[in-house]
């Protein structure tokens, strides 16, 4: 997470104004126009919420802590020593959003309302997901009430309120969708249906992550996958929510490429030994696309294997296996500026086939004309498919092989998916620390025996917002990343 204090100042809306009131026409700075419209922070808002979020699943915390990657130095997000982080930059993109929709309001633009929803409701949960309880409720009132040190909410009241607010702009863009500027719309090229599609889906992802501890979680998930027309959902991958990279600067390019990662840097990240046996194992096709060959094998001390995933949390992870041309980096098809397959993801199809599989499995959701095994499978035939070795899945028996078969358990369910959430947000990480699987290992050098559960508060909390966070303390627990946060307890 990119910031530099407190989030809340809303000294980051964008809403200009000029004074022209008894002055020549002449006087009036068309630069400086006294109202914008929606349209042009809605753009912002899309851009900055994907690009952000696919850059955190890359090649921060949440890649090297769900075991996509292995960092070869500087390697203490997988050792656990970890410090607090900042959380400006959500708190800044929501704020465009508010501002957006203050503008739509004014505007009489009801539409980009309900988009700026889902879009806020995607960064607040994500927000919530990372550090538990946060300001949310008196957050972004700097301007208008002058509160610069807000309460901090209940991630259970946060949860709540996402919830409804997400079914709430389903239901608007259902009657008034009309009015997305397509060239503004950098997601969904003005189409309604998509983004409720994405609210839907979006709220099966919340529901489930919270299910263990909120009653009504599957009723409600049951509700959505009974009616398609009022709550349509993803179906296919040509609903994913996905922003095309330009590459044409740092800021619009895959992280991974040449504008973001030097080669130097390039060379801390190797493929992790549990993502790259994970693969082997299953004779999996992804694995050629995802993750380079070593060098050689040739001097291997401990795999003499083509592909080698290095284990985490190691002394001298450098030397594993004879050095670093015996390890394997990732593919060079994470090395691009951009390409077809290299999106900004804020929500995929797969993912929702193993949210009603792992709903199904349970016995408390029933989804229409499908089972458990039939959406486990659809989960993986859709990864297959977006990484373009569906054909050559079903030529090599992938699906019918020991591991891959479906057997009924959760274990098996949640590996898949794992798999198929490779570098999407902190997906692999949140189902790790709800369900245990897959069964990640520490490490030798780890600073603590288990996983960490959550980030740390920013450290100027205590000093801007003393008060608060204190009282936060009282209710959340310690500001620990061990400290369970509400849905995991």
């Amino acid at each position: 997470m990119k910031v530099y204090s407190i989030l809340y100042l809303a000294l980051v809306a964008t809403v200009f104004t000029s004074c022209t009131k008894d002055f020549q026409a002449i006087n009036t700075n068309n630069n400086s126009p006294s109202t914008t419209r929606p349209v042009y922070h809605f753009t912002e808002a899309i851009t900055k919420t994907a690009y952000a979020y696919q850059e955190n699943a890359f090649d921060r915390r949440p890649a090297a802590v769900g075991r996509y990657i292995t960092l070869v130095r500087n390697n203490d997000y997988e050792t656990f020593r970890w410090t607090a982080v900042d959380w400006d930059d959500i708190y800044q993109r929501a704020m465009i959003i508010k501002t957006m929709q203050q503008e739509a309001t004014a505007n009489t633009q009801p539409v980009y309302v309900a988009t700026g929803n889902i879009l806020l409701a995607f960064n607040i949960s994500y927000l919530t997901d990372l550090w538990g309880d946060v300001p949310y409720s008196q957050a972004l009132q700097s301007v208008t009430t002058g509160n610069i040190k807000p309460a901090y909410d209940k991630q259970q009241d946060i949860y709540m309120s996402l919830l409804q607010i997400l079914k709430d702009a389903n239901a608007q863009l259902r009657t008034g969708g009309s009015g997305i500027d397509a060239s503004a719309d950098a997601l969904y090229a003005g189409n309604a249906l998509q983004w409720r599609k994405l609210a839907n889906s979006l709220r099966l992802r919340l529901l489930l992550r919270c299910s263990k501890v909120y009653a009504n979680a599957f009723t409600e998930m049951q509700e959505i996958v009974n009616n398609a027309d009022q709550y349509p959902i993803f179906t296919s991958n040509t609903d994913n929510a996905e922003v095309i990279y330009q590459g044409v600067k740092q800021d619009d390019s895959w992280p991974g490429g040449p504008k973001n990662m030097i080669d130097a840097d390039f060379t801390k990240t190797k493929a992790s030994k549990e993502l790259v046996d994970a693969l082997v194992q299953r004779n999996d096709p992804r694995l050629a696309v995802w993750v380079a060959p070593v060098a050689s094998t040739t001097g291997s001390t401990v795999d003499h294997n083509q592909y080698v995933g290095v284990p985490h949390a190691l002394a001298n992870p450098a030397d594993y296996n004879g050095g670093e041309s015996h390890q394997s980096v990732l593919s060079s098809f994470f090395r691009q500026d951009k390409a077809s397959g290299l999106k900004a993801s804020l929500m995929i199809y797969p993912e929702i086939c193993f949210i009603l599989a792992e709903a199904a499995q349970t016995g408390k959701v029933t989804v229409p004309s499908k089972t458990a095994a039939s959406l486990y499978r659809d989960g993986i035939e859709a990864s297959m498919d977006y990484y373009g070795v569906k054909t050559q899945a079903v030529s090599q028996a992938y699906y019918d092989s020991p591991l891959v078969k479906y057997d009924g358990t959760q274990k098996q369910l949640i590996i898949q998916k794992w798999l198929a959430m490779l570098f999407r947000g902190s997906e692999g990480w949140f189902d790790f620390r709800r369900t245990g699987y897959p069964q990640f290992v520490t490490g030798p050098m780890a600073f603590q025996p288990t996983f960490p559960v959550r980030y740390g508060w920013p450290t100027a909390e205590p000093n801007v917002n003393f008060n608060s966070y204190q009282a936060a303390i009282s209710v959340f627990g310690p500001d620990d990343i061990n400290t369970k946060m509400w849905y995991l307890k």
